[in-house]
């Protein structure tokens, strides 16, 4: 066990029996990160009634805009990830995610500055709201209600969706993105109707309901997931555009949830040079040396070996003339799954489902989220609570 000075607990190795123990879980998860992210159906219901009240048609009054620039950090900027590629090839206008204070120097009038944070206070969204108000560019806000960000949306008489506070940010991917999204339609950027919202809230809590603590690790998929990530270093690769936001989303949730290094990003530019971690030293290397009759349980920590995980999305614009054929995203996946049987890497493949982009996005997002938080649990990690994050934020404020 550690026990330091700065508030960090856990052990090194996984215990497998405690994530089928709902008690323990409740004991090591006392913030309820669990049951935050099995809310998320109900994030994208609730935010999608509020963004109806905030008066987004107004948006349309002075056409579609040149460009638009989702601004924030974190989970608030993973949204403007998530808009893109909603959005697809063919969308009419440039979206950028914008991760720094302030905004493009080009921003102007003709633009779009849609800012986001959770906690409506990050210095990311403050800086491109009040920058937005300035240029005379149209403002859309998204965050705590009786916030900073709300006071200066209302300055700028822009329209603001208040989002219930969850802590951490990262428990409300879904509330943050709904209303950018919704946003986007009312610019004509996006094709998301209440349909798209109901079947991918649907999703969503169907996804939770497999993933509860109560179903036990062989018939839950998170916990299997989890399970086979303890020890490993991860690599997480999305076969195409869509199911690398939902790749780079997992490695947000692996390290901040369960304080694991990751690698990820897209199967494709991988394939152009990433792909040879497989023959390295925590891949082929290490799997070449492995005794097939030796005892996991008295593994030295010397062993760490990679663990491959691939997410597939199929695609739903095989005809598009704009899009990557279908058949190149599915032989690449092909192909490195191949590779890492070969040198004996292990792979989890999760595979989307769903009618629409967001919806199959959520399939692959969901079972991923829960995977993040069961394997902090069975390291005797507090899943919400991290302290080089508080540390962090108080060492930088000063």
């Amino acid at each position: 066990m550690i026990d330091g000075t700065a508030g960090v607990s856990g052990r090194r190795d996984a215990d497998e029996a405690l994530l089928d123990s709902p008690e323990a879980l409740a004991e090591h998860d006392p913030g309820g990160m669990l049951r935050h992210t099995a809310s998320a159906g109900a994030q994208v219901r609730e935010s999608a009634a509020l963004a109806a009240e905030a008066n987004l048609a107004v948006l349309a009054d002075d056409g579609r805009p040149r460009a638009v620039v989702i601004a924030g950090i974190g989970t608030a900027g993973r949204t403007g990830d998530v808009l893109a590629t909603v959005a697809g090839p063919r969308c009419p206008v440039p979206v950028i995610a914008h991760r720094s204070a302030g905004v493009p120097g080009w921003v102007g009038a003709a633009d779009v500055v849609i800012a986001v944070s959770a906690s409506g206070r990050s210095p990311e969204a403050l800086g491109a709201a009040e920058a937005a108000h300035r240029r005379g560019a149209r403002l859309v806000a998204v965050g705590a209600p009786d916030s900073q960000l709300q006071s200066v949306a209302e300055r700028a008489r822009a329209p603001f969706i208040p989002v219930p506070r969850r802590a951490p940010a990262r428990a409300s991917l879904w509330a943050l993105t709904v209303p950018v999204l919704l946003a986007a339609r009312s610019l004509g950027l996006v094709k998301v109707n209440e349909a798209d919202l109901a079947e991918t809230a649907a999703r969503l809590d169907a996804d939770a309901d497999r993933c509860r603590s109560t179903a036990e690790s062989f018939v839950n998929p998170a916990k299997s997931l989890a399970l086979g990530l303890a020890g490993s270093v991860p690599i997480v690769w999305g076969s195409s555009p869509l199911a690398t936001v939902a790749a780079r989303r997992f490695g947000d949730t692996l390290s901040a949830n369960a304080r694991y290094p990751v690698v990820t990003g897209a199967l494709g530019e991988a394939g152009r040079g990433r792909v040879g971690l497989l023959d390295g030293v925590f891949g082929g290397l290490a799997e070449g040396e492995r005794d097939i009759f030796a005892d996991p349980a008295e593994d030295d920590g010397e062993g760490t070996r990679l663990r491959l995980v691939l997410l597939r999305d199929g695609g739903l614009n095989a005809e598009d003339d704009t899009d990557e054929p279908l058949a190149v995203e599915e032989r690449r996946a092909d192909a490195v799954q191949t590779l890492a049987e070969r040198r004996g890497v292990r792979c989890d493949v999760v595979t989307a489902e769903g009618g629409s982009a967001l919806e199959r996005l959520a399939s692959l997002i969901a079972v991923p989220d829960f995977a993040s938080i069961y394997l902090a649990l069975a390291h005797g990690l507090d899943p919400m609570a991290v302290p080089a994050i508080t540390e962090m934020k108080e060492l930088s404020n000063q």
